[in-house]
């Protein structure tokens, strides 16, 4: 059998501070060398998930941006993206600056990923900017979005207050073509809300790999709401301790938390039980 481990990001698999550590690198590398096969799913982007993972032999394509983009490490290029339809990223536009909010939006233009922004008034978004600027290096553009959003336009993210984004989040649910991830920060208590394609998602991304690569059996790992999605997918699904109660309850298992290197730990014991030969 054909197995694929796939795990979350932020809250799963890098620790609380958020890195990976020597000892989850350790582990999985010692895995993968034997045979199993590992990816991860996040809502980073290539920016900050490539570096941040850059510890761990990664030998299937990873699912970046909520499912809106498959990425092959190895190879360093995208295997596949989808993108918004411009009439619904109009829409998308007009929401944010009906209720007073700020986003960035990200195009995918011959290969490279730009992040776009009209202005940045807020402290938190400044912040969320500058982090993202010196420690990944991302590119950024400033522009009238309108302007900017066209048919390579992938991804529209914004960070704040719950009862600030949820006006946008709800006139978004009506808009055709699009689909939605809102969730609490691990890190503090903020809220993202990301908008992408309906065709993306970490379930579709998930689907893709299965199909794409052949895999029989998929395990997957999270810890957050957007990874509920990537659960109705996988065929045995892993909730970490420090996992929100909606995701414990959609999980088959419970393991140790991300500061406690839960699920390299998991699955060290998981292969070490059954010894696959090659087959991940």
């Amino acid at each position: 059998m054909k197995r694929l481990y796939i795990s979350d990001l932020d809250g799963t698999l890098l620790s609380p501070e958020p890195e990976i550590t020597a000892l989850t690198a350790e582990i999985i590398n010692s895995l993968t060398a034997k045979g199993m096969n590992f990816t991860f799913a996040t809502a980073r982007s290539i920016y900050s998930a490539i570096p941040i993972t850059s510890a761990l032999d990664i030998n299937v394509p990873c699912i970046l941006m909520n499912g809106v983009s498959i990425y092959d490490i190895k190879n360093r290029r995208y295997v596949k993206n989808e993108f918004i339809d411009p009439a619904a990223s109009a829409k998308l536009l007009e929401a944010y600056k009906r209720h007073g909010v700020e986003c960035f939006m990200y195009r995918i233009d011959n290969g490279a990923l730009t992040c776009y922004y009209e202005q940045l008034t807020s402290r938190v978004m400044r912040s969320f900017a500058e982090v993202r600027k010196h420690r990944y290096k991302k590119p950024f553009v400033q522009c009238r979005l309108e302007d900017c959003a066209d048919e390579y336009t992938v991804y529209f993210t914004t960070r704040g207050k719950y009862d600030q984004l949820l006006p946008v989040k709800l006139e978004a649910e009506r808009i055709a073509g699009v689909d939605i991830a809102f969730y609490l920060d691990v890190y503090d208590d903020s809220w993202y809300l990301e908008i992408f394609s309906h065709k993306a998602s970490k379930s579709n991304g998930l689907r893709f790999l299965r199909e794409e690569y052949g895999f029989d059996e998929i395990v997957a790992f999270g810890d957050n709401l957007n990874d509920l999605p990537m659960f109705g997918q996988a065929d045995i699904r892993v909730a970490v301790e420090n996992a929100r109660d909606e995701v414990k309850a959609a999980a088959d298992i419970v393991i140790g938390a991300n500061g406690d290197d839960g699920v390299a730990k998991w699955l060290f014991d998981e292969i070490s039980r059954y010894q696959p030969s090659g087959s991940g």
